[in-house]
C-alpha cells in the first residue's frame, strides 16, 4: 500500500465582518450597559434588533430602548459547561424577553442550580465591568432581587 498524503487544515474564520448600523447600534448599547430593540410595522419592539420588519421587509429604524430586567421564557440547563461557554459552572441557556420587548433574545442564566431556574422567573442582565461594545459586555443573567 502507497504512503497517504496528509495535509493540516484548520476551520477558521479568517475575515472580519461588518455588523451594520443596526446591530452597531445595538452593541454600542451593551458597551453602555443597556438594551435596545426596533419597532416593527406591527408595533412590536425586536430584541435584538434586526435591519428589516420580518413581515413586510421594510427597513427599520426606530429605536426602542427596554429595561435589562425580563421574564425567562424557556430554558435549558446546561450541567456539564464547555470551554468557551460563558459560565465555567453549570447554567441555563434561556429566551428572556426583556421589559418593553415583544421578542426574547437568548443568553445565559447564572441560577446556581437548576432547581431554581423556571420559566416565568423574572431576571436581570449581570454586566461586566468593561464596557466593550458587544455581547461580551453582558456577562450573564440571574435572579432578580426581591
Amino acid at each position: 500500500m502507497s504512503d497517504v498524503l496528509r495535509a493540516p487544515h484548520a476551520i477558521e474564520y479568517t475575515y472580519t465582518r461588518s455588523v451594520g448600523p443596526v446591530i452597531d447600534r445595538f452593541f454600542a448599547g451593551l458597551g453602555e450597559h443597556r438594551f435596545q430593540g426596533i419597532k416593527g410595522s406591527d408595533g412590536k419592539v425586536i430584541v435584538p434588533p434586526t435591519e428589516y420588519d420580518p413581515y413586510t421587509g421594510e427597513t427599520l429604524t426606530e429605536f426602542v430602548d427596554v429595561g435589562d430586567v425580563g421574564v425567562v421564557t424557556s430554558w435549558a440547563w446546561v450541567t456539564d459547561p464547555q470551554p468557551g461557554q460563558p459560565l465555567d459552572r453549570p447554567f441555563a441557556w434561556a429566551l428572556i424577553k426583556l421589559d418593553g420587548a415583544d421578542t426574547s433574545m437568548l443568553h445565559a442564566v447564572d441560577a446556581g442550580d437548576e432547581s431554581k431556574m423556571s420559566t416565568g422567573m423574572r431576571v436581570k442582565a449581570r454586566w461586566t465591568e468593561d464596557n466593550v461594545p458587544d455581547m461580551s459586555s453582558i456577562a450573564c443573567f440571574e435572579a432578580e432581587a426581591g
